[in-house]
């Protein structure tokens, strides 16, 4: 059964070696992102699933200690999921494929939080996976024995000014106001009926991600708090919980 979720963004900048001297920017995303943290371990899980972006379709599967790394950003920084080093993870090896960013971003969130509270897995889901096909992960998810917890890793839209990185585009305020408010009501039918097309268009990876939580929350009733919402750098983060 779902107990409980936090939603957080998965810029690479959150890491502040990679941010350098803009970290302080996104200081406010980080301390959200801690509070939301929180809000897991408080509910006791028996294990955590972090699902985040990936470049394939997936759902790929990612083992507790895999690797992830931010050297393709510049910086000499690897994590680990859920471990502190791949003999961490208490099996000795955590080979296989290593972490997309966003799961990479999710493993930093857990090691700066010292997370010991549960085992860890990793979820990737891309774009292209279908809304229904996300619901279904989800629902597998859920159905697990025991308490899980979901860290749900993605960004809104990337294209809110003139300098984004999907430059401006009007549909992405609109957009990124329903997501947030979705994931601030733990709104399951909002979050089930993104539009597909419109999210890719816009950049949007948190929607596979997002979806997978709808299909996890079905028949839930868990209620929803919004932490976090802005667009630095116009591409749109959210973090939310629900418990």
């Amino acid at each position: 059964m779902l107990a409980a979720a936090a939603v957080c963004p998965c810029p690479p900048l959150l890491v502040p070696e990679v941010a350098s001297g803009a970290a302080p920017e996104l200081d406010a995303a980080r301390a959200a992102c801690t509070d939301a943290l929180g809000v897991l371990a408080a509910s006791r899980p028996d294990r955590l699933v972090v699902v985040g972006p990936a470049d394939s379709a997936g759902p790929e599967v990612y083992p507790w200690g895999a690797r992830g790394s931010f050297r393709g950003f510049g910086v000499d920084v690897d994590v680990y999921l859920g471990a502190d080093s791949a003999d961490g993870a208490g099996n000795g090896d955590a080979g296989g494929a290593d972490l997309p960013h966003g799961l990479a971003v999710g493993a930093w969130l857990l090691g700066r939080t010292g997370w010991t509270d549960a085992p860890v897995d990793g979820i990737g889901v891309g774009e292209a996976l279908s809304a229904e096909r996300c619901a279904a992960v989800g629902r597998d998810i859920a159905a697990r024995a025991g308490r899980t917890a979901l860290l749900v890793l993605g960004d809104a839209s990337a294209c809110r000014t003139l300098k984004a990185p999907g430059y401006l585009d009007e549909r992405a305020a609109p957009f990124d106001a329903e997501v947030g408010r979705a994931l601030g009501a733990a709104d399951v039918a909002a979050l089930a009926a993104l539009d597909v097309a419109l999210a890719r268009e816009l950049k949007a990876s948190g929607r596979a991600p997002w979806q997978v939580l709808a299909g996890a929350a079905e028949g839930t009733a868990l209620a929803g708090t919004l932490l976090y919402e802005d667009a630095p750098y116009g591409v749109g983060y959210v973090a939310a919980t629900w418990s």
